[in-house]
């Protein structure tokens, strides 16, 4: 008896935590909110939230450190990656055009335990990525005007507690605060006047991009993509430079560029995030997603491209990689273009990631799963108004107390967990129909999810860090690796895919399900190369959702769900 009720327990624990929200494709189109986004106006929010410090810092730092010339490969590997992400996106954004993104896909198509561990960690990347936005802003700004705001800040505003474990920054960034909450009251005065801003700042950035790299042409210089290693042996100064030529650090280097490259592209989630807001977002989703993407690619491959021209990929400074390089070049008043389009850009990140953050909170207090007071629409600007407020000003503290380091490794985790989860709804989505076992369909994804998980361990642990590779894991990881293939062949080759008449005007992911899965294992390998303490720091993030959900939002959900599941 006590085995059975422990069963019955289980399966009703199971039940609930795996239940469903009902949205069919047909009737996903109904919002509260204003519809007013156009392609043009997703477009450039998506560019705005993407083109950031990716361009002004991290082209210059993979070039010296991880990739040197052939940072323009990492870019583009790094592009192809986020592609299969974003076509992932692609799909259930024009299915389901709702506010919340990754959070209602997963929702609608695994479950309601899956859909609040993926809307925690997209509010977590919202915060944090304005709030590293907002440091990024202030630093560059400090940087032109000789350091003295930091200067002055560390002087009248030191951090008032102790701060012996590092945990936050040296001195509370006013400069940062004010900027982050300047924002989130444009943004709650209305979508389309948000919208005008992003757009301005934007133009003004790819503006800016375009000089930097016509000029930097007229200074290229094609052999310093194939510097001699006799060259480097003879400059004492340099220590590590690898050998020369246009992959100084191998393939290898340009891989692990690439995985910190990715990171650059993160933001172009936020054009699925406002499917309730935009016109026909059927056709408009998938089009700006693609749009964002490829001008992203394109930008950054200029930009690595003309820098390690310009100047040997050795020789680049990390902290100002432009603008020296410019001046080296003799072209100083490049700078303006350089401090223009990077203070306009920064603008952009941080609207980009304050836009999202508020659908994110209102989907999920619609749902039960977060406090009332975050689902409400104001009348006048039919956006919500309190989850942009309140979001805003978490994201000022996390600004105000947080030093830009701790804040980028705390955004990555994040974003690869919603990526996952959204190539795992396409999955299920397409393959899961109301005739089959859909349990024998959970269990073969758990299965292959499982495997991945292997792989990429031996590929980091044993392949990575190692300089001998053991031919026994060699041999497990092709064993595995055709195990995973015969899997996906045998649970997906005869299943027919769940495609109806209504999906008829909807964008379909190609290749599936090779193309999710290779998702799953891009993002998958990218989260175990992660740092240990941001896994503890996720973990913490991690506790206080769960209390949320299993004192509140499991409550309240009951009451509006029906306990539609994957398991039963």
């Amino acid at each position: 008896m006590e085995t059975i009720e422990t069963n019955n327990i289980m399966q009703r624990a199971l039940a609930i935590v795996s239940r469903r929200k009902r949205i069919s494709a047909t009737n996903a189109l109904h919002s509260q909110l204003r519809r007013c986004l156009t392609v043009f106006d997703l477009t450039t929010l998506g560019i705005g939230s993407t083109l950031g410090a990716g361009i002004y810092i991290l082209a210059g730092t993979v070039a010296r450190d991880l990739a040197g010339p052939g940072v323009l490969l990492s870019f583009i590997i790094a592009g192809i990656a986020s592609l299969l992400s974003g076509l992932c996106y692609a799909e259930l954004g024009s299915k389901y055009p709702r506010a919340g993104s990754a959070y209602v896909y997963s929702y609608i198509v695994i479950g309601e335990l899956a859909a609040f561990v993926t809307g925690w960690n997209l509010i977590l990347e919202y915060v944090v990525g304005a709030a590293s936005a907002a440091r990024a802003w202030t630093s560059t700004v400090d940087s032109m005007i000789g350091f003295r705001m930091s200067t002055f800040f560390q002087s009248n505003f030191p951090f008032p507690f102790s701060n012996s474990m590092g945990m936050f920054a040296s001195y509370m960034d006013i400069g940062a605060f004010g900027l982050t909450l300047i924002t989130t009251v444009l943004l709650a005065i209305g979508v389309k006047e948000s919208s005008r801003m992003n757009n301005f700042c934007t133009t003004i950035n790819l503006t800016s991009v375009a000089i930097i790299v016509v000029s930097g042409l007229f200074k290229a210089d094609i052999n310093n993509w194939h510097i001699p290693i006799s060259q480097i042996r003879q400059n004492q100064s340099i220590s590590l430079a690898g050998y020369g030529g246009f992959l100084p650090y191998s393939f290898s280097g340009v891989l692990s560029g690439a995985a910190t490259c990715f990171y650059a592209f993160v933001g172009f989630d936020l054009v699925a995030t406002t499917g309730e807001e935009t016109e026909n977002p059927r056709r408009a989703i998938p089009i700006s997603i693609c749009l964002v993407l490829l001008v992203c690619s394109i930008v950054y491959c200029a930009v690595a491209a003309v820098l390690t021209l310009m100047v040997p990929y050795y020789s680049i400074r990390i902290d100002a990689s432009l603008p020296d390089a410019f001046n080296r070049v003799g072209l100083p008043h490049v700078k303006i273009a350089i401090t223009l389009g990077a203070i306009t850009g920064l603008t952009s990140s941080i609207i980009g990631s304050l836009f999202p953050l508020p659908r994110v909170l209102y989907s999920m207090a619609s749902d039960g799963l977060l406090f009332s007071i975050f689902g409400k629409v104001s009348n006048r600007s039919h956006t919500p108004i309190y989850s942009t407020l309140i979001g805003g000003i978490f994201a000022s503290l996390m600004a105000l107390i947080f030093d830009l380091l701790t804040l980028v490794e705390m955004l990555s985790i994040g974003t690869l967990i919603a990526y996952t989860q959204v190539a795992l709804a396409v999955l299920i989505s397409r393959y899961e129909t109301m005739e089959d076992n859909n349990h024998d369909l959970s269990k073969s994804i758990l299965s292959i999810i499982s495997i991945i998980l292997a792989l990429c361990f031996i590929s980091i642990y044993s392949f990575e860090k190692s300089d001998f590779i053991n031919p026994i894991s060699i041999m497990i990881f092709s064993i595995l690796l055709s195990i995973l293939i015969l899997l996906i062949y045998k649970t997906f080759s005869k299943k027919k895919q769940n495609i109806s008449n209504e999906t008829d005007n909807i964008f379909l992911t190609p290749l599936t399900p090779w193309l999710p899965i290779f998702s799953i294992f891009c993002n998958v390998y990218l989260m175990l190369k992660l740092s240990f303490v941001t896994w503890i720091r996720f973990i913490i993030w991690m506790i206080m959702g769960f209390s949320i959900y299993f004192f509140y939002g499991i409550h309240q959900a009951e009451k509006l769900i029906l306990p539609v599941s994957i398991f039963i």
